[in-house]
């Protein structure tokens, strides 16, 4: 994991997404007892997302931080699992328990409680990362005034692949946004 250019986590490469999420948990000596019941999809957003929060005041956005997330397959890696207990016949059981904390919402849902956010929130789905639309919403959000910053980028799971992508904008930004840099810094 990097934050600014800066390797700040690098797990064991020989490690499954599960084993990655939880040793970088540890790592960032975080203290959300609920991470623990979450899909991937939902750890990882909020690991990428307590790398950037935990380097700002949020108070001095007034807690209102809006999140703009997306992805190209919303919550299927935990929908296959699902459906693997479904097609079991030998030990059919469609657990519930499987989607305890699942679904992208959920994922940004707990960032916003865990840092008491005060703002709008949405998950897209898109074939790839889609820097003009991220690019046009922060930008609505934020000279319309309807949040003071906004948390945003993709955040991918398939098995064990996965890719999370994540900054932060404001008006006291130290770069340009704009829909390039955005590019620029995802291809990075």
């Amino acid at each position: 994991m990097w934050l600014n250019g800066n390797l700040v986590f690098k797990g064991n490469e020989n490690s499954n997404i599960k084993d990655f999420l939880k040793s970088c948990y540890k790592e960032r000596k975080m203290h959300y007892p609920k991470f623990f019941k979450m899909d991937n999809l939902s750890k990882l957003s909020i690991l990428a997302a307590e790398l950037i929060l935990s380097e700002i005041d949020i108070d001095g956005f007034d807690r209102n931080i809006a999140l703009i997330f997306s992805n190209n397959a919303s919550s299927l890696d935990t929908d296959r699992k699902h459906q693997d207990t479904i097609n079991d016949v030998d030990h059919y059981y469609p657990s519930p328990a499987v989607f305890v904390y699942t679904l992208p919402n959920i994922g940004i849902g707990e960032i916003s409680i865990k840092h008491k956010l005060k703002s709008e929130n949405g998950f897209f789905v898109f074939d790839d990362y889609n820097a003009k639309f991220h690019h046009n919403y922060e930008t609505f959000l934020i000279k319309s005034k309807k949040s003071n910053a906004v948390l945003s980028g993709w955040v991918n799971v398939d098995g064990d692949a996965f890719d999370a992508f994540v900054y932060l904008v404001s008006e006291k930004g130290k770069m340009d946004h704009t829909e390039q840099n955005l590019i620029k810094l995802y291809k990075e």
